[in-house]
């Protein structure tokens, strides 16, 4: 066959992937199976292996990966985007092939791509996209049976970056595992993002030496090969309270003497977002050209990532709803738990997408809620139980989060919960809320 027969079968082959997906996409939204977005990427990806690549077709593209925060920041940087382009992005937050192919598949039309990708699916997408921007999260304890151990995905990311050396890499220097994935390139954009997660930072991933803390600098112990000591990059960008600074030497509008902190108003909650939003900023900056004024504010404005920090009314609760999927995303999201409010549940199922197994439970330092009303739920509600028993926390047990709610006293209810206890979790407060408004009409 020759490259121009080649072409136009190869591109025939799309019009049929990307129709199947269309009508397949319409046929789940009418028979309310949902949104239809994944069946259509799924379907797409089987009938066009080369579907991906020929939905991108080379339009420039920034991909978001890490353990935590992907859907955050990936918000936050579509927004930042659209201050100049229009932008294709997976919102909903599936950030595996079928759901990027869905994103690519409703925004067609779209100048630039802002994509999340899941740490395991980031070579994969790379080949078939050819990012002109990655940025790195952090890097953490996950689902196990489903990720394994976290020196693999240093090593898979650190592998995708070799492959793609005119990329430019924006990585958060506070965290070493991600320093190790970026230490390489020749096209990184180092940003001090912190990381308030050190379980995965007490070794270095190159020389398996200790390493060694001084304020906010580390360094490895032990030499790497070469000699040189490997250690915490100097920051092109920095959050801090004040917030965020930009080295004088990319920042035209800095004096040369001193930096200039550049205040930092988020909507959302947590000293996580406020890193975030610092990297989805310098992404846009960077790599986009967008001036820094545009994505300081689009990020600003963003105040709800697909249901996550949102308020649901139910009866005489106000129920804020946060999400958490593993350890450092525990330790993070129980920092933004109001301890004034009148009760907290937590709630906790062990699904494919949790990560059936829960033994991360007891990584997670639970803390005393001293007065506060804690219910424990979720299909795996007993082992969460028997964790805050020995976390010496006052609970209840009651598996149906909605009816843990309902047994919270009046008045504002914090929940947290996983994956699918979220999700089902959020899908049942809105009908609830749904049934109960068209009651009063």
């Amino acid at each position: 066959m020759s490259k121009s027969s080649a072409s136009i079968f190869s591109r025939a082959r799309t019009r049929l992937a990307t129709s199947v997906a269309q009508m397949a996409t319409v046929a789940s939204r009418a028979t309310g199976r949902g949104a239809g977005g994944m069946i259509g990427g799924l379907l797409a990806d089987k009938i066009d292996p080369n579907v991906m690549h020929n939905l991108a077709d080379e339009r420039p593209a920034v991909l978001v990966t890490g353990t935590n925060g992907k859907s955050t920041t990936t918000r936050m940087l579509a927004g930042a985007l659209r201050s100049e382009y229009s932008v294709a992005t997976n919102e909903g937050g599936d950030n595996m092939d079928a759901g990027i192919i869905s994103a690519l598949l409703a925004g067609r039309d779209a100048e630039v791509l802002a994509l999340e990708v899941d740490e395991l699916h980031v070579p994969q997408v790379a080949d078939k996209i050819n990012p002109q921007a990655l940025v790195l999260l952090n890097l953490s304890r996950d689902q196990l049976d489903r990720v394994g151990e976290i020196n693999k995905i240093e090593r898979t990311l650190r592998a995708a970056i070799e492959a793609h050396p005119e990329m430019m890499v924006i990585a958060n220097c506070d965290d070493v595992l991600i320093t190790s994935v970026a230490y390489d390139s020749d096209n990184v954009v180092w940003v001090a993002a912190g990381g308030g997660w050190l379980g995965e930072s007490t070794a270095c991933p190159r020389t398996g030496g200790a390493i060694v803390r001084d304020g906010e600098h580390w360094y490895a112990a032990k030499k790497l090969a070469d000699g040189s000591t490997f250690e915490r990059p100097t920051p092109d960008w920095t959050i801090t309270d004040a917030g965020i600074t930009r080295n004088s030497a990319v920042d035209a509008s800095a004096a040369s003497s001193e930096e200039t902190a550049h205040p930092l108003n988020l909507a959302l909650p947590g000293r996580a977002n406020r890193g975030n939003a610092t990297q989805a900023i310098a992404a846009a900056v960077e790599a986009f050209g967008v001036s820094f004024g545009d994505a300081l504010r689009a990020t600003e404005r963003v105040n709800d990532v697909a249901g996550r920090y949102s308020t649901i009314t139910r009866g005489d609760h106000e129920i804020r709803l946060l999400l958490a999927k593993n350890p450092a995303g525990w330790q993070e999201a129980l920092s933004m738990v109001d301890r004034d409010a009148e009760g907290l549940v937590i709630a906790v199922n062990g699904q494919v997408a949790d990560g059936e197994d829960l033994s991360w439970l007891w990584d997670v330092t639970f803390e005393d809620f001293g007065e506060q009303s804690v219910k424990a739920a979720g299909e795996r509600g007993t082992d969460l139980a028997v964790r805050l028993v020995y976390a010496d926390i006052s609970h209840e047990l009651i598996t149906d989060p909605v009816k843990a709610i309902d047994a919270c006293p009046a008045g504002r209810v914090e929940v947290l919960a996983n994956y699918t206890a979220f999700r089902d979790l959020k899908k049942a407060l809105e009908r609830g809320e749904a049934t109960a408004n068209s009651k009063e009409a």
